[in-house]
């Protein structure tokens, strides 16, 4: 948890001077502090509690078969909060049966990329507190889109960014006997972690999240594991096999499925 502090500190920073560019004049207000509060504290403190306890106690490769999980989940959090059906007297049309194959499709392209068995080897807790990031997502991205309506995007991201680095101070000041000095490297990788994954990375899920819903935006979290196996086929010289290939075609045709549902409505 200290790392997240330490990550979304820098974040802050970076947020910071975007703001003063793009929204100088949009001051906090009062009626947006419950949910800036309730998605920032579910999206950045819960999320990496649960996520980087999980990590510990289960493979990275069976880590990303539960939050591959997430694009179903948002859809039934769209669909109850009433997001999908906008008529209730149309049954189950066809483009929206479309979007729910293609979110499982991106599933099974999930669990070939990642390369793991079909044995659960992993500690049950870890599975459940993967389980608890997952929700954690879906709670924040449900916070997050009744503000797109009144609000910038960096503005709800830089009072998120707010919100989750002081739900990390009480965790670190119980990791404080642990701390260390960072060498020269691990600043850098800090650094990184701060302005690309955390705060380019929530900027730009925000804008993804106004412009194509919270479904189809949370699709695009099953291309982090494909990513991650490609470039460590271009770095690392991993080698990729049949299995991960048509894992990839998968992700990607799931993907592709919901983007024509998107395109349709």
């Amino acid at each position: 948890m200290s790392l997240g502090l330490l990550r979304f500190a820098i974040a802050l920073v970076f947020l910071y001077f975007i703001k003063r560019k793009l929204a100088p004049k949009e001051p906090l207000q009062l009626r947006d502090i419950p949910l800036l509060l309730g998605a920032g504290f579910c999206g950045v403190t819960l999320y990496f509690f649960f996520e980087n306890n999980g990590v510990s106690l289960v493979t990275a490769s069976e880590a990303s078969i539960v939050t591959g999980a997430i694009p179903v989940l948002a859809m039934i959090a769209d669909w109850a909060s009433g997001k999908i059906t906008r008529n209730k007297n149309s049954g189950f049309p066809q483009l929206k049966a479309r979007q729910w194959i293609g979110a499982f499709i991106s599933i099974a392209g999930v669990w070939l990329v990642a390369g793991v068995s079909f044995a659960i080897s992993g500690s049950i807790l870890g599975y459940v507190y993967m389980a608890g990031a997952a929700l954690s997502w879906v709670v924040y991205s449900l916070l997050t889109r009744p503000l797109f309506a009144r609000c910038s995007r960096i503005y709800i991201v830089f009072w998120q960014t707010v919100a989750g680095f002081a739900g990390f101070i009480p965790f670190s000041i119980q990791e404080i006997n642990r701390w260390g000095s960072p060498n020269l490297p691990v600043i850098f990788h800090l650094v990184f972690l701060g302005v690309f994954c955390s705060a380019l990375g929530y900027w730009l899920y925000a804008r993804s999240l106004a412009v194509l819903g919270m479904s189809v935006s949370s699709m695009f979290i099953n291309l982090i594991p494909l990513v991650t196996v490609f470039f460590g086929f271009l770095i690392m010289r991993d080698r990729l096999t049949f299995l991960q290939l048509t894992g990839a075609a998968l992700v990607i045709g799931g993907v592709y499925l919901s983007m024509l549902e998107k395109k349709h409505t």
